[in-house]
């Protein structure tokens, strides 16, 4: 039987470099920040601790990929998990990719069109359980399904103010409306996609315990919307933990610079 992990607490990695570094990484509950400079192994360290996990989550495994994953509780079996990474890199196969959709053009489009398909589903299982509590007369719990849904959307109708686009919240999919028009996700930018990707993936976690990876998820975002990047993520997903590499100093300005953890010191 499956036993879901609601967060990590420490990652071992036995020799990471050619036998030549061990880590081992005590993990905060909600926010874990690793830096260092370039080459120094931040995000070979996270893809050698998600290369141990399958798609599954499974944590039984991991032992035979040099990593050792020790959660809470110690007796779970799987962890649920999403990956965020910074480049918006072509689509390798553009042929397969175009029966999809035509307008995917890029790796976060194809990140961006399974997210759709997942907000869908989260959206029709929050409508099953709204409908559950009001023939339970149960208003307030109703409205508070509600909520995550509408702070989302308040959250991105607040990001991208500044360009006048807004979510048009009569549509179950993602658009958007900006001067009269009607635009979809793809037609974004890069920055843009890329916070609508992290919001989205937090939303549909429906407010589960789990791990969200991140590598230098700031690249292509604005240094107003680094600053605020924890923030909404914790307060989308109260549950959510957070481990992601970063290069910038704007990431933890906004009060998490204590969850700040260099290479150098979990390498023995």
């Amino acid at each position: 039987m499956q036993k879901y992990a609601d967060y990590i607490k420490q990652i071992e990695i036995d020799s990471l470099w050619s036998g030549k570094k061990h880590v081992l990484w005590n993990l905060d509950r909600r926010v874990n920040v690793l830096s260092g400079i370039n080459g120094v192994g931040k995000s070979t360290i996270l893809n050698k601790v998600l290369r141990s996990v399958n798609n599954n989550g499974d944590l039984i495994n991991h032992l035979l990929k040099g990593v050792h994953i020790v959660a809470e509780p110690e007796d779970a079996t799987h962890v649920r998990f999403d990956v965020i990474r910074s480049l918006d890199s072509p689509v390798l196969d553009t042929e397969t990719m175009s029966h999809v959709d035509a307008r995917i053009s890029s790796a976060l489009d194809f990140q961006i069109y399974h997210l759709q398909r997942k907000y869908l589903d989260y959206q029709v299982n929050i409508g099953n359980r709204i409908i559950n509590e009001l023939q339970q007369g149960h208003m307030d719990a109703a409205q508070e399904l509600s909520e995550p849904k509408r702070r989302f959307q308040d959250m991105v109708d607040d990001l991208f103010s500044e360009t006048g686009k807004k979510i048009v919240r009569t549509e179950n999919e993602i658009r958007f409306s900006q001067i009269g028009e009607t635009l979809v996700p793809y037609q974004l930018s890069s920055g843009e996609k890329q916070m609508l990707a992290i919001l989205l993936t937090v939303l549909v976690e429906d407010q589960q315990p789990y791990v969200l990876f991140m590598d230098e998820p700031e690249v292509s975002l604005h240094i107003e919307w680094q600053k605020r990047l924890i923030d909404l993520i914790v307060e989308l997903n109260p549950n959510v933990q957070i481990i992601l590499t970063t290069h910038s100093p704007a990431v933890v300005m906004s009060g998490w610079m204590d969850k700040v953890t260099e290479v150098s010191d979990i390498t023995i």
